[in-house]
């Protein structure tokens, strides 16, 4: 007897993934999703990236969380603003409520530093000014949350935004002069002489 049976061997179909709303409001909530947990400054093309929507749509949604957040809207003028910084766009506290926040905050922080902020602080304090991926690679390790702390208790500050890059440089601030009892960097303690020189590893062979 003959089998008829066919056997498809064509390979199976990917699924098509489906496509994300790219209306204003849809893309509006997605993109507050992606703002809330920002770092640093996106362009509109890493947020497109990011919520999966064309850079049109990015725009318009951006200028209608600023219109919103401004109270333009007809809400009230929120306790935060979407500013673009540097060729990208991050959520900001509003300047009126900088010591509002700052207040609240170093009441919640403990009075000491931990051992981690201040090898960042003093990577800051020397290299100044720098950003937190040029801190991280100094460090090995991720700065991020360090720095938060660190600008939170008024001892470093953004000084300003590579406009190429968007990485924002950091310095430190006169709260951290205050708090050492001296009247400017220059008055810290060279670095050079705390530094191994690197002899013992030469079992004591006198470099010439």
């Amino acid at each position: 007897m003959t089998d008829d049976t066919v056997i498809d061997t064509a390979p199976a179909q990917a699924p098509i993934p489906a496509q994300r709303p790219s209306d204003t409001a849809s893309v509006a909530r997605r993109l507050e999703a992606i703002l809330l947990i920002l770092d640093e400054p996106q362009s509109l093309v890493s947020l497109a990236a990011a919520v999966g929507a064309p850079v049109p749509a990015v725009r318009q949604a951006v200028e209608t969380l600023v219109a919103d957040y401004d109270g333009q809207t007809g809400g009230p003028v929120r306790g935060f603003e979407l500013r673009e910084v540097g060729g990208g766009w991050r959520l900001y506290v509003r300047e009126e409520y900088d010591d509002v926040v700052g207040e609240f905050v170093n009441t919640q922080a403990p009075s000491r530093l931990s051992q981690a902020a201040l090898e960042t602080l003093a990577v800051i304090a020397y290299k100044q000014p720098v950003t937190r991926g040029q801190v991280a690679s100094i460090r090995a390790v991720n700065v991020d949350s360090v720095v938060r702390t660190l600008l939170a208790r008024g001892l470093i500050t953004e000084v300003f935004t590579d406009p190429d890059t968007g990485a924002i440089h950091y310095g430190t601030t006169d709260q951290l002069l205050v708090n050492l009892g001296i009247n400017s960097l220059d008055e810290l303690p060279h670095i050079s002489p705390l530094l191994d020189d690197g002899s013992d590893g030469f079992d004591g062979e006198v470099l010439k």
